[in-house]
């Protein structure tokens, strides 16, 4: 468990090349060929920063992403692939919304409230975890470097869950959710500044107690060690001691009983913020500690 977790903000700019995926044409955002034959695209316009012009695009985008997501689900392709230009480009023209509306209240009020119901209660859920986690790595020292690396294909980390669910009675869209926290879904390799290592971001002296004498860096093997720690600190039946047990801050239990919530409710939820990709790239730096360790508090 993470003396500083990763806390995942916005998109990683790995990319400059990040911004060059988010292409808007019409009423939301389209996949470019450019990024396809790894040429460069042009950059991606800005968003648009009033409520009415910004609930209609964001609107328009999660139809777009919708139809996108449910189409990658029916070829069976996310149990071997990252996500098409189509899932990818919109999730991403999503995010970068969310992130401006969780950092302008009353932008996030007067817009929110002009949403379909379903992307209105999806977006309240993400901009307050991520107003959480902008809170909890406040006045940390900048991150220098990230390592990133491709995550495994969600169709197999969902496999991952409902193992570790099936062992161990903890909810998969909570697992789903901490993996998402900790490393985008494994995408950021970096250990943390106090040696927290691994998807689910595991002090050495914690995963000898609960992983099971598995690998700390694999995913199977991690999701798993989440799972027991999860169960004995509380899951399933309080979700909010057990959290808090993994890093013991309420802004972190809140941030993933968001994510979990959206997930649970929302059948596309989770494929749409596994192709958010790696995050990153707030004022404080690349990526971001924290809380603290649940085993000493430090």
């Amino acid at each position: 468990m993470p003396v500083r977790v990763l806390a995942i903000l916005t998109v990683l700019a790995l990319a400059a090349g990040v911004a060059a995926l988010v292409a808007c044409g019409g009423g939301g955002p389209s996949a470019s060929p450019s990024h396809a034959s790894g040429q460069a695209a042009s950059p991606a316009p800005a968003l648009p920063k009033t409520p009415r012009a910004l609930s209609d695009r964001l609107a328009a985008a999660d139809l777009a992403l919708r139809r996108a997501i449910r189409a990658w689900r029916v070829d069976g392709q996310p149990a071997r692939t990252s996500p098409p230009d189509e899932v990818a480009v919109r999730a991403r023209y999503v995010q970068r919304a969310m992130r401006l509306l969780s950092g302008r209240p009353r932008l996030a009020a007067a817009t929110i409230r002009r949403l379909p119901a379903r992307l209105r209660r999806q977006s309240r859920e993400v901009t307050g975890a991520m107003r959480d986690l902008r809170r909890l790595s406040a006045g940390w020292p900048p991150a220098q470097a990230v390592r990133t690396g491709p995550a495994e294909p969600l169709g197999k980390l969902l496999a991952y869950y409902r193992a570790a669910q099936r062992r161990f009675g903890v909810d998969w869209q909570v697992l789903a959710a901490v993996n998402l926290v900790e490393s985008a879904y494994g995408r950021v390799r970096n250990d943390s500044v106090a040696g927290a290592r691994g998807p689910m971001q595991f002090m050495p002296s914690t995963w000898r107690t609960y992983g099971l004498g598995g690998d700390i860096r694999s995913p199977r093997d991690a999701i798993l060690g989440a799972a027991n720690l999860l169960r004995h600190a509380g899951a399933p039946r309080n979700y909010a001691r057990a959290l808090y047990a993994y890093n013991p801050s309420p802004l972190y239990v809140d941030a993933v009983r968001r994510y979990a919530r959206l997930i649970a409710g929302d059948r596309d939820a989770v494929y749409l913020l596994y192709s958010w990709g790696a995050l990153a790239g707030t004022r404080h730096g690349s990526h971001h500690g924290a809380g603290r360790s649940h085993v000493s508090g430090k």
